[in-house]
């Protein structure tokens, strides 16, 4: 094995089934897991997020999911901090950390050490950012940001309130645009032995999962589920209710619109999530593209494959 420590990443878009695939792929490999997902680490929040249950996990140690309230915030520099603190205890214990999740902007963040801790110093910007976006909606706030980063607007949709903010916060900060300062981030050199796995499939099988699996979480309570987070107190401007499924279903719980039209809002918005998350993973260098329908859906040739290229890696033997 090489010096540099090993790091394998399984992504792709939601609802492709990295799940499943990272549990046995840990197995093989004397892994654990780290969730690189916006909305797992939760409390209260395990429909929505299409959480793994603790029976499902085979026995494999999973980090950063269930560590947070509903209150509080997550980011791109939280997420670095205890994915990193995770990755030290993994490799004390001889393991090796597999990285699962669809959030492109955290594996690449943890994959290159980009320090984003200047950024989180100054909250009186976001704030009111985010309550210019109350006042005059997503679409003003999107705008702005259209006259500064062209190409940001062009990649972040105007619903992505949290995103939008972000870029216009990084754009007063530095004065440049994150755009330019993702490309510049995107030429260093990963710190790891790594190996970035983008798992994938057709996209009309893929929108077929999406609606099949918003369905499921309907029916397994997610109207509940969101009921009971509104009860304690949680809306519209925290930071874990803007995750899909639960802002409109929360729009429902409101009575800003009916739930078959949340219901539809849902399938739509997460189909074009999926949309732009593969279009981050194309900008992505040195990744290892695994498409579902090359191997025929067969989940061991899958598996297989993956494990070949973590041989030629010298990340196995």
């Amino acid at each position: 094995m090489t010096e540099t420590k090993p790091l394998v990443i399984l992504t792709g878009p939601t609802a492709v089934g990295k799940t499943a695939l990272s549990i046995k792929l840990a197995s093989e490999i004397g892994g654990e897991i780290i969730s690189a997902d916006s909305m797992q680490v939760y409390r209260q929040m395990d429909i929505g997020s299409a959480k793994i249950k603790p029976e499902e996990m085979g026995g494999i140690p999973h980090h950063l999911i269930d560590i947070l309230e509903p209150e509080e915030e997550f980011n791109v520099c939280l997420f670095e901090k205890l994915a990193l603190e995770a990755m030290e205890q993994i490799y004390e214990r001889g393991h090796i950390p597999v990285v699962v999740g669809g959030t492109g902007f955290y594996i690449q963040a943890l994959l290159y050490q980009i320090d984003f801790t200047e950024e989180e110093t100054d909250t009186a910007y976001r704030d009111k950012l985010w309550q210019l976006g109350e006042e005059k909606g997503n679409h003003y706030l999107h705008e702005l940001l259209r006259k500064v980063d062209p190409k940001s607007a062009e990649e972040i949709h105007e619903n992505n309130r949290k995103r939008v903010i972000r870029a216009l916060e990084f754009y007063e900060n530095s004065g440049k645009p994150i755009s330019t300062h993702n490309k510049e981030q995107r030429q260093k050199t990963s710190a790891y032995n790594s190996c970035y796995f983008v798992l994938t499939d057709d996209r009309k099988k893929l929108y077929e999962r999406i609606e099949s699996r918003v369905d499921q979480m309907l029916s397994k309570g997610l109207v509940d589920e969101v009921r009971t987070l509104k009860e304690r107190g949680c809306n519209a401007s925290m930071v874990s209710m803007q995750g899909l499924g639960y802002k409109e279903i929360l729009e429902y719980l409101d009575g800003r619109c009916s739930l078959l039209e949340a219901v539809e809002k849902i399938k739509k918005e997460t189909r074009h999530f999926a949309k732009r998350q593969l279009t981050w993973f194309r900008r992505e260098k040195d990744v290892i593209w695994i498409d579902k329908q090359a191997f025929a859906y067969d989940e061991d040739a899958v598996l297989s494959c993956i494990l070949e290229n973590l041989r030629k890696k010298e990340i196995i033997k």
